[in-house]
């Protein structure tokens, strides 16, 4: 039966996130999700007088091809993705998992070759169409975030059909401030970092590529970063589950990397030479986002948090950070998790996950929701 929420959300993808215009081709890329989503979003796509092309996806599927990947195998992948990629102007992806380790036993050197012949197919994507990304919720990821399979599909909803335009207008000041600012300090438990994001662009993050949404985000100068930083929030990466990452910069460079699982850890960082420099800095501030459930883009939401990426730069916010890797790693300062402050140029603009500021006020979960 059609749950009427898929038309909703369908809606806002298509709508609000990607704005699909007359005569657009639009790819639906979906993984493991039920088939009324796809023909929601299909429908959506078609009542805007677009073009819409389906994609249906395995994870299952893809773990057995990432095993045994090949040059040659993933290279013909890329070459037939990159023919589709440039034939769309738009993208929509819809992620489901049943087990969100799936992934877990593939062989890093297959997974590493994998995204390198990928890559260029992912900058196609990320840097010429209208792209948004989002999860579907499963029971994997219910049991992730503590909840029962019906809260969390409540609370799946509730989060993706958010007034988006009214936190898009809330997270201007906030984007102005980044654009004048050239140091950055945050401190808390386990945290002293300092950096500088001068002449580096802010991008705000309002439903416009990820579903759920909720950031800003800049980049620190490549080689400014100083201190260290202890993350609090668990998180997967390549299918491998990690917690307490521990990270120590000079001049930018992580030279000492420690947490559960550090022989992966260190493995994910020595990809290439731009895995151990930083590639983002966001901060987060979702109001219905509160706990982390190892899923990056809700976790990377959440209010009161912020990010701090090793890896490859965004090309609207650049410091000329190149990498395979892109590992978003989430610190929670919410009193409950430890506390914290974020100082812009010696000001004060959030302190335990509540921003202070009179004209950031606005993006404080009470006035959101």
């Amino acid at each position: 039966m059609f749950d009427p929420r898929y038309d909703q959300l369908a809606e806002v993808l298509t709508g609000f996130s990607t704005r699909i215009q007359s005569g657009e081709k639009v790819l639906i890329d979906t993984f493991d999700v039920p088939p009324e989503i796809i023909v929601s979003l299909i429908r959506k796509v078609r009542e805007k007088g677009a073009i819409p092309l389906a994609n249906l996806q395995s994870n299952m599927v893809n773990r057995e091809l990432l095993r045994g990947a090949e040059d040659s195998q993933y290279q013909l992948m890329a070459e037939y993705e990159m023919v589709r990629m440039k034939g769309v102007s738009a993208y929509i992806a819809v992620r489901g998992s049943h087990n969100v380790t799936e992934q877990s036993d593939v062989p890093p050197d297959r997974m590493k070759l994998a995204m390198r012949l990928l890559k260029p197919v992912l900058d196609q994507r990320v840097n010429k169409t209208k792209w948004v990304v989002l999860r579907w919720p499963t029971a994997s990821m219910a049991q992730m975030a503590g909840m029962s399979t019906e809260a969390f599909e409540d609370f799946f909803f509730r989060v993706c059909t958010l007034n988006y335009s009214k936190m898009e207008a809330a997270m201007k000041p906030l984007a102005a401030l980044m654009n004048s600012t050239d140091r950055v300090r945050i401190v808390g438990q386990g945290t002293d970092l300092n950096f500088s994001i001068r002449g580096i662009p802010t991008v705000s993050c309002s439903g416009k590529h990820n579903i759920p949404d909720g950031e800003v985000f800049s980049c620190p100068v490549r080689d400014s970063v100083q201190g260290h930083i202890q993350y609090n929030a668990p998180t997967i990466y390549q299918g491998s589950a990690f917690d307490s990452i521990k990270l120590v910069f000079k001049n930018g460079r992580i030279i000492d990397a420690t947490g559960s699982n550090p022989t992966r850890i260190n493995e994910i960082l020595d990809t290439d030479e731009g895995a151990r420099f930083i590639g983002e800095f966001a901060v987060g501030f979702n109001p219905y986002i509160r706990e982390p459930m190892r899923d990056i883009l809700f976790d990377e939401k959440i209010a009161g948090s912020f990010h701090f990426t090793p890896g490859q730069a965004y090309e609207e916010a650049d410091n000329g950070n190149r990498s395979q890797v892109h590992w978003d790693l989430v610190c929670i300062q919410r009193p409950e998790y430890g506390g914290g402050e974020i100082y812009f140029d010696d000001k004060l603009i959030r302190k335990d996950g509540t921003f202070v500021l009179e004209e950031l006020k606005p993006l404080n979960p009470e006035n959101l929701v």
